[in-house]
């Protein structure tokens, strides 16, 4: 996966983000008690040669945490973003590379997606995530890659979505299956 949600491989042994930022955390946690330690002492000790490192403990930290923040921001705008492409559905090699943290987090970013969606459009809502690009028409020819079962057009008819099925369909009811790699946009 391209999205930076993939773990990464270090002298052969797979190593996820968690580990990574649990070491920058445990790091943290070790300059703030040696600055503790160093300004107790420089305090009651007078031992201002402490200070020139208890500054660049201080320093240390901060980067630290902005570079912490970033990378958790980082991550967020990207799962964010992953509610958009694939819908509110995962396919399990992404949820594979998530924390549950960051699964909690996406669960409550589409409850808050939807019940934002349901408030628009007065009775059905209006779903947002649809036509993320302007379309050049209504209806577009697409194939199907596997079975599916049947499929519920608006005027109320089905079709059976069966592999290697070509359809003329609404784009709107289509684009959510060609994101979850049901259906491909057949480009004539």
């Amino acid at each position: 996966m391209g999205n930076g949600l993939e773990r990464r491989k270090n002298g052969g042994r797979e190593i996820d983000q968690e580990d990574g930022l649990r070491q920058v955390l445990e790091e943290m946690k070790a300059l703030y008690e040696q600055n503790q330690s160093d300004v107790n002492e420089a305090k009651s000790g007078g031992r201002g040669d402490l200070i020139p490192t208890i500054k660049f403990r201080h320093c240390s930290l901060l980067r630290n945490r902005r570079c912490t923040v970033a990378y958790l921001y980082d991550r967020l705008l990207r799962i964010r973003a992953l509610r958009w492409e694939y819908g509110s559905v995962l396919p399990n090699a992404l949820r594979f590379h998530m924390s549950a943290e960051e699964m909690e987090w996406f669960n409550h970013y589409k409850k808050s997606l939807a019940t934002y969606m349901r408030s628009l459009g007065g009775d059905e809502g209006l779903d947002i995530t649809q036509d993320m690009k302007p379309p050049k028409s209504l209806y577009i020819e697409v194939r199907c890659l596997k079975d599916y079962g049947e499929f519920e057009v608006d005027d109320g008819t089905s079709v059976l979505l069966k592999k290697n099925s070509q359809h003329f369909l609404p784009r709107w009811k289509c684009e959510q299956l060609i994101r979850q790699g049901i259906l491909e946009h057949v480009l004539s």
